[in-house]
């Protein structure tokens, strides 16, 4: 699909980027934006089951800002997996799961797009499994596409992003930027992320809880 054309929102948002910066070391193809409610319910859905893998969709605008010459995405809606296969280390979106998904995006949120996909690793940290790369590289198949882990266990999630050569890094994640509301309130929590301060932000105090 074509990308929208539209300005990167980095003065409304709060970047978090992992403690130990390995992401440094690549180059990625896109920039994540994470609306707040969105945050909430992934952290929501997240926390139901701290025994066995749970997961679902992530939708919203996938856009170019062509005067700062970034590719970005914003998520800003949620939709938790019906019918998907679980267990302590496994997660499968079976046909049925896929199906029931494809329709209620088209249906209720025709304006969105599907970019990227949300799966716990309860009590195993944040990473990429084979089988979490081969169902990235099938049923994720854009370069723009991003898939979220967390690890609910410990309160730590983070984004697998493709670079701009199109590889994909299976141990190393990114962070993200979170879009703030009107308070400049942050609502994450989670604890392997720190935010980084920077004159992009709006405004420069802004309240961690």
């Amino acid at each position: 699909m074509a990308t929208k054309n539209s300005r990167i929102p980095t003065r409304q948002a709060l970047e978090w980027i992992p403690r130990q910066k390995s992401e440094l070391l690549l180059d990625p193809l896109v920039k994540v934006f994470i609306t707040q409610n969105a945050y909430i319910r992934i952290c929501a859905h997240a926390g139901s089951d701290l025994e066995n893998e749970v997961g679902g969709w992530m939708a919203g605008k996938y856009c170019t800002d062509t005067v700062a010459n970034e590719q970005f995405i914003v998520i800003d809606t949620i939709l938790a997996a019906p019918y998907a296969e679980h267990g302590a280390a496994h997660l499968t979106f079976t046909s049925n799961t896929q199906i029931a998904l494809y329709d209620f995006l088209e249906r209720y949120y025709p304006d969105k797009v599907l970019v990227g996909w949300y799966h716990t690793h309860p009590k195993m940290g944040i990473f990429f499994s084979s089988w979490d790369a081969w169902l990235h590289k099938n049923f994720f198949s854009k370069p723009w596409q991003v898939a979220l882990v967390v690890e609910p266990y410990t309160a730590a999630g983070g984004f697998f992003i493709r670079q701009k050569n199109g590889e994909l890094d299976t141990q190393i994640y990114f962070g993200f930027h979170e879009l703030l509301n009107r308070e400049k309130k942050s609502k994450v929590f989670w604890k392997n992320l720190e935010p980084r301060r920077n004159s992009n932000t709006l405004e420069t105090e802004v309240l961690i809880v």
